[in-house]
């Protein structure tokens, strides 16, 4: 055993704190001389230089990431460390004025590294928080988090709901729960954004329950939605569905593999647009329902399907994935068209991404014009010492 006293720390090799000295978020493997008072996962370690400099402060993790940095400071990681953190992350979403009265209860609070917490996750729904931890660090600070949370949101938060038994799979161990740490009582699940209406499944939903990522993008569909025929490919819970519907459109399609899915949309759509005939979703395989479709039907398509590629080694594969499912809408989408197509593989690059979309284009020998390239809003902020944090790729193309 080792005693309480004896301090958790890495002494990293001569010259590997170059990367840390830019602020860079995460301590990999490779770059550690030696572990000293045998941390666990999930423990607080502190990180010094072969010259036994301090530098850093994290959580300890197993895997190619070691240390993820909680701080660049010597200080203490407690209540009040995390209130600071959280008040900042608050004002940074006041100063783009997300939290305008009525027409957004939604939004991302904390974005891991973005926001100086890698490995923590908060979306706000209204008067619910949900809270994902994305490393064993925060799932034990999950508590202190919350507590810190409650405090600088006040009134407005009334629930807390946990949600980490997807992100942290490979630890079974940690007996997971999804659970309300906060409240839980006569949870009201409708959200607000941009002035529509939308149910949120953060129990059984993918992610936090909702995409809140593509809230920007969704704005542009509506924009150019008027007297078009949309087909909304990957619907999930109908985000885009709901937004050309407002913009316009003479009729808009819904398409996912998952039933549950489409009865989400189904409801987002009669949340907004009560027996509104224009919409009709569809329980169907992508694929399937992109090579079966009609030629010339739509006049506006978005693709925006899950991450092809969840690690580098899946890299191939997922750009294969793309550049098929973009030659299917090229292919298909009548001229004069608009297409919407994403990425959200953090494994493939912006580079990567256009050109399997570049492809897929000349594949179909249809004339292409980039009209916008797309990317997270500003509540899923990129750390400029940390540009892994780009994710979210997008492009709305113009098809002769």
């Amino acid at each position: 055993m080792n005693s309480h006293h004896e301090e958790k720390k890495v002494i990293l090799r001569r010259g590997k704190e170059e990367s840390l000295r830019r602020f860079h978020p995460w301590v990999f493997s490779g770059a550690i001389a030696s572990i000293i008072g045998n941390p666990e996962e999930g423990d607080l370690i502190r990180v010094e230089t072969s010259q036994g400099e301090f530098i850093a402060l994290g959580h300890w993790q197993i895997g190619s990431i070691a240390v993820r940095v909680l701080s660049f400071t010597d200080e203490p990681i407690n209540l009040s460390f995390y209130e600071k953190r959280l008040t900042t992350a608050l004002a940074a979403r006041k100063a783009i004025g997300l939290l305008e009265a009525g027409q957004n209860t939604t939004f991302r609070l904390v974005h891991g590294e973005g926001d100086n917490l890698p490995g923590l996750v908060i979306d706000i729904y209204g008067d619910t928080a949900v809270m994902q931890a994305h490393s064993v660090g925060f799932h034990t600070e999950r508590h202190t988090v919350a507590s810190a949370l409650k405090n600088i949101m006040g009134e407005n938060l009334k629930h807390i709901f946990y949600k980490s038994e997807t992100t942290l799979p490979y630890m079974a161990n940690l007996g997971q729960e999804n659970g309300f740490l906060l409240g839980g009582n006569n949870v009201d699940d409708i959200a607000i954004e941009n002035g529509l209406k939308f149910h949120i499944d953060w129990q059984k939903g993918q992610k936090t329950g909702f995409f809140v990522d593509q809230r920007d993008n969704r704005s542009l569909v509506e924009k150019y939605s008027n007297g078009r025929r949309v087909l909304n490919m990957f619907c999930y819970t109908g985000g885009f569905s709901v937004y050309a519907m407002r913009g316009g459109a003479e009729c808009v399609h819904s398409v996912d593999s998952s039933s549950k899915a489409v009865d989400l949309v189904n409801d987002n759509i009669e949340l907004n647009f009560p027996g509104d005939q224009r919409h009709k979703a569809f329980a169907m395989d992508a694929f399937q329902y992109l090579q079966s479709m009609p030629t010339d039907d739509y006049d506006l398509i978005i693709l925006d399907p899950p991450a092809f590629a969840k690690h580098r080694d899946a890299l191939r594969n997922a750009l294969k994935g793309y550049t098929r499912l973009n030659v299917a809408a090229f292919r298909k989408i009548r001229r004069g068209g608009l297409l919407f197509t994403f990425s959200c593989s953090q494994a493939v690059s912006k580079d990567q991404f256009r050109l399997a979309v570049f492809t897929a284009a000349a594949m179909s020998g249809r004339t292409v014009r980039i009209l916008h390239q797309l990317h997270q809003p500003a509540d899923h902020p990129i750390n400029i010492y940390h540009p892994e944090g780009e994710y979210l790729k997008g492009l709305v193309l113009y098809v002769e």
